[in-house]
């Protein structure tokens, strides 16, 4: 293949190159739109008319000193895709067998503060967004077997720091406060 030079292009072969790298940029452009719109537009906190949050109805056991129902953890794929079609639907965003493993099914009322396994309390959370929650709910949850705060004081807190992630430092900050 000869290669030439005239003015600023290169032509290979009869195509000027300067328009293959036009096409090629025009694709990583759409590519990169695509993409960025499937990671970008996952939900960062749950819907409150998708999960408005439940509490245990049906306990295996009573747990803590305020004796709250506790639910185990029970929630099967079937369930779980099914909250995934219902926020993938509203959001327009992707979650696939692909990229399945990012997301976690979480209970927007934990399990540990008298969360429900009901559509009513779960929503896919990205590892994104379950990076900064997961350690205040697990410290809330310490709290609460301690005896420290209420089960309505862990739920209120959660539910500020899932809804406002910009907050869980200073939740967080309250909860380490707490002797």
């Amino acid at each position: 293949m000869s290669t030439f030079w005239y003015s600023d292009f290169a032509y290979m072969g009869g195509i000027m190159v300067g328009q293959l790298m036009s096409a090629f940029f025009v694709y990583l452009v759409a590519t990169s739109f695509v993409f960025g719109q499937a990671l970008g537009a996952f939900p960062t906190k749950p819907d409150l008319v998708l999960t408005p949050g439940a509490l245990c109805t049906e306990p295996s056991e009573i747990r803590y000193p305020e004796q709250i129902k506790y639910c185990e953890r029970n929630v099967g794929t079937r369930e779980k895709w099914a909250v995934i079609s219902r926020y993938t639907g509203k959001f327009k965003f992707t979650l696939n067998s692909a990229n399945r493993l990012q997301f976690k099914i979480d209970h927007y009322i934990p399990l540990c503060m008298g969360g429900a396994n009901v559509l009513a309390n779960l929503w896919p959370q990205h590892e994104t967004v379950f990076k900064k929650t997961d350690p205040l709910e697990e410290r809330l949850c310490e709290k609460l077997a301690e005896g420290k705060i209420t089960q309505k004081l862990a739920i209120e807190k959660i539910m500020q720091a899932k809804l406002n992630l910009e907050q869980i430092p200073t939740i967080s900050a309250e909860m380490f406060l707490l002797k």
